[in-house]
């Protein structure tokens, strides 16, 4: 039987990983989860869309009033918004509280939704330590991550009930500690994740298949198998494997098929058949596998391109770009919002926790290349299931834009609060997700004001 590479991968990490059965415990996780979350921990989705490259928050996220940072005063706020240079008049998009950069998109027009935590600090100028310490929390040792991606702690908390608990596509993950069937299944595209749901040509006939079966059940049944652990994980993969397949849901992500229903998904996420890698069909990719009951944690490369833009394709690529996975966020907000979850009047919307990020900004002041360098400060965007939008938490100073301490009760800067970190936003997931405790050990308390109720 022949087997593409992906299929092969893909039956590898499944081996890796053991069923869900044969490792649901993580030494008692079931145990765990209860005392962390409680018996009454609400259902959560959570999806993760990392915009890659270091973005410009002038252009998005924090922008700067034109008329108060001009060219004439930069030598003394270290702080040039640079929107004469690509040739914009009106740049600042206001919705209610907020005030967006030129780029944001169409997720100005989820305002209400929508938090923006600013002012945190990163600590680094490296992409590979940013983006580390974003996706798991703690600061890397050099370059390499500490401790599992916040992405794989969600999954684990809820017990991998689900055929793929976490799904990544175009980003790292780590999972040094916790259950490995938490750990994110990669793929780069919608076609690889058709690729390694589908059946491998050339298919066995019924009756083989019957026999093959038979066969493989008794062996895993013997005495050798049922007290070998490798044994018993590798046919807990098997069944996964196969009730993978007989689902069918390749068909959920085969963006490329004809008929209605992804006539509808290409038209909502803005893609065509020949852009299937676009950040719209990854958005598309999170929503059917959040709807579907497939994963419950999705993790999405956003940006329409590499942001890292240090010469004079700052002026064309940045802001475009950005707004590309602006726009997908947005677009994958309105699907979960039309699809209802349970029969109290919510949707999925209300139920999953969208979270962008990038590795830090880029500097405040344009270089002589005519771009802008990597900056330790950032800023990161929150909307769903438990936050409390329309707001911004913090604030990055008005001289070079640099962190500020911020009061975690009320949102504000303030001298006696402290720097945001990425642990604090992670810190802030597991508590939407039910964890009152430390359980991850970031050290830190959650941004109460970022969350609802």
């Amino acid at each position: 039987m022949t087997m593409t590479k992906s299929r092969r991968s893909f039956l590898q990490k499944l081996a890796l990983a053991g069923g869900a059965g044969a490792l649901g415990t993580f030494g008692g996780l079931g145990d765990f989860s209860q005392l962390a979350r409680g018996a009454e921990a609400d259902d959560r989705f959570f999806v993760f869309a990392y915009f890659g490259g270091g973005w410009d928050t002038i252009l998005g996220l924090d922008p700067r009033d034109p008329a108060r940072f001009t060219n004439d005063n930069m030598a003394i706020t270290r702080i040039q918004p640079g929107y004469d240079i690509i040739g914009l008049d009106d740049p600042l998009v206001r919705r209610g509280d907020l005030t967006f950069g030129p780029y944001i998109g169409e997720l100005a027009d989820l305002a209400d939704d929508v938090c923006v935590v600013r002012g945190m600090s990163m600590d680094t100028l490296t992409h590979e330590v940013g983006r580390r310490r974003f996706l798991t929390g703690k600061p890397p040792s050099g370059v390499l991550a500490r401790g599992a991606s916040g992405s794989v702690w969600l999954s684990s908390l809820f017990g991998g009930g689900e055929p793929i608990p976490n799904l990544s596509i175009g980003v790292e993950s780590f999972n040094p500690t916790l259950p490995s069937w938490a750990s994110a299944l990669r793929v780069s595209s919608s076609n690889d994740l058709v690729a390694m749901l589908k059946r491998a040509n050339p298919l066995l006939g019924d009756h083989l298949d019957v026999e093959v079966e038979s066969f493989l059940a008794n062996e895993a049944d013997c005495g050798r198998s049922r007290h070998s652990e490798i044994l018993r994980n590798a046919d807990g993969s098997r069944e996964r494997v196969r009730t993978l397949i007989e689902r069918d849901l390749q068909s959920l992500f085969d963006f490329r098929g004809s008929g209605e229903e992804m006539d509808r998904i290409r038209s909502e996420f803005g893609f065509t058949t020949g852009q299937l890698n676009s950040p719209g069909a990854r958005a598309a990719i999170a929503a059917q596998a959040i709807t579907s009951g497939t994963c419950r944690c999705v993790t999405i490369s956003a940006a329409g391109g590499s942001l890292d833009t240090h010469f004079q394709n700052w002026e064309n690529d940045q802001g475009p770009r950005q707004q590309a996975g602006f726009n997908a966020l947005a677009r994958l907000a309105r699907f979960l919002k039309n699809v209802p979850y349970g029969d109290d009047g919510e949707s999925y919307f209300d139920r999953t926790t969208i979270v962008g990020f990038s590795e830090f900004m880029r500097t405040p002041l344009i270089n002589a290349r005519g771009g802008r360098d990597h900056w330790l400060t950032n800023s990161c965007v929150l909307l769903g299931g438990g936050i409390q939008g329309g707001q911004a938490i913090g604030a990055s100073s008005d001289v070079g834009m640099s962190p500020q301490p911020v009061d975690l009760m009320t949102g504000q800067v303030s001298e006696d609060g402290e720097i945001i970190y990425p642990e604090h936003v992670l810190r802030s997931l597991l508590h939407i997700a039910g964890v009152e405790n430390d359980a991850a050990d970031f050290r830190v308390e959650p941004i109460w004001k970022m969350l609802r109720g």
